[in-house]
């Protein structure tokens, strides 16, 4: 029996990715169905991230093992990290190595340009893949694997943006959960502890805390969320509020992000013109608000039991024609569908209840039934199972209500 709470068994209905041994554990294939998914929460993440005023950015998913040790993951992650590649004669020549974060290529993507204190703030966006070793014992579906691909915005601003930058960055991860249909339970301060491992000086620590809290003070009030603080959860270049959710199996986790970071501007020499004609130490700012594609697409699954908004669903209106006589009328539908940029599918073979129930089980988000008495009508008939909807509708108010809920990114559709 299928268990609604694990992503691993929604997929086993929804055909979303596959794995196989010659691939390696930890590196899932994305089916059509799930490429569809994932390709809608890519552009709703780039969507808000150019609302923003993000600049879009490309980088190689390499770098030379100095870049880690300069940037500091080298000596905090290296156990974590994928062996290096030897390109050179000799070892430290040309040594490659896969990257476990981003962050380091946009320090140096900002390092390439003079930048002026009027400039600032400069937001870098990458959807991009990063890589962590994971051990085979305990990579899991999408949950647990050893690319991860991130919506990622590194912005670089002045100590005095430092508030503003936060707060936006925060209200853009509310506003994208809320979208999404994750209800965020709490957002967590995560603090350093005493521990070792640690980068920065104290007094820097205490203004970042400070700002983050300013930030969360500002913004949280609105939407109801309070703030808990996590001693040991910080990241070792920094402070960060974390929001948090339950998975279907009643687990927190953070769904997205925003991190303040002393570190990198420190160790890549990153500053900009002031208004006093001097060099001034850069802020970099480190925040997610989709977050990371295999795990929302496994949250969002187990959530919803993997019947999905429509905006989302790999089939947003499954067409079943009664008879053969009907498929001419399905295929018109289909094209229509398929004009204002809907995704349909013409299920003709098999009984009518077996197309049905293959529909459901494939979580197909609208079933469209014609036969003789609908095409008569000029009319098409409605399931939405998400809603318990049934009925009948004319095929052009059909199109519309569809367009309208997939465009709004609605969480139901309005029948």
């Amino acid at each position: 029996m299928i268990n609604k709470s694990d992503h691993r068994d929604i997929n086993a209905e929804m055909a979303i990715f596959a794995t196989d041994p010659l691939i390696g554990s930890g590196l899932p294939l994305w089916l059509p169905a799930g490429s569809i998914i994932r390709d809608e929460l890519e552009r709703f993440a780039r969507e808000i991230a150019r609302a923003d005023g993000c600049a879009g950015v490309h980088s190689p998913v390499l770098a030379k093992r100095e870049l880690f040790e300069r940037s500091g993951h080298w000596a905090k992650f290296s156990q974590d990290m994928f062996p290096v590649m030897q390109l050179g004669a000799a070892p430290g020549d040309d040594d490659l190595v896969l990257r476990p974060a981003n962050c380091p290529h946009h320090a140096l993507i900002y390092a390439a340009q003079r930048h002026s204190y009027r400039e600032l703030p400069i937001r870098l966006n990458e959807l991009a893949p990063m890589f962590r070793a994971e051990r085979s014992g305990v990579v899991s579906g999408l949950q647990r694997v050893r690319q991860i691909s991130l919506d990622d915005t590194h912005v670089f601003c002045r100590p005095d943006q430092v508030a503003d930058e936060v707060a936006r960055a925060l209200r853009s991860a509310l506003a994208a959960q809320q979208v999404l249909g994750m209800a965020i339970d709490h957002v967590q301060l995560s603090l350093r502890d005493d521990g070792p491992g640690y980068l920065g000086e104290d007094d820097q620590w205490s203004s970042a805390e400070a700002a983050l809290r300013s930030a969360a003070a500002e913004v949280l009030p609105a939407a109801g969320l309070p703030v808990v603080d996590a001693a040991g959860e910080a990241a070792f270049y920094g402070p960060k509020l974390d929001l948090q959710v339950y998975d279907g199996r009643g687990h927190l986790e953070t769904i997205a992000t925003v991190q303040l970071d002393f570190n990198q501007p420190e160790r890549f020499d990153l500053s900009y013109d002031g208004a006093d004609g001097g060099r001034h130490r850069v802020v970099m700012i480190h925040r997610g608000t989709v977050g990371a594609m295999e795990r929302v697409v496994a949250a969002l699954l187990e959530r919803n039991g993997g019947r999905l908004p429509l905006w989302l669903s790999p089939v947003q209106v499954c067409i079943l024609p009664v008879a053969p006589s009907h498929d001419a009328a399905a295929r018109m539908l289909h094209e229509e569908l398929l004009s204002f940029g809907l995704r349909g599918r013409v299920e003709p073979e098999g009984s009518l209840g077996s197309r049905i129930r293959m529909a459901r089980r494939r979580r197909d988000a609208v079933l469209a039934i014609l036969g003789d008495d609908e095409i008569a009508a000029g009319v098409v008939q409605v399931v939405d199972v998400a809603a318990d909807h049934r009925g009948s509708l004319p095929r052009p108010d059909l199109v519309r209500r569809l367009s309208e809920a997939n465009t709004s990114r609605a969480r139901e559709i309005t029948w």
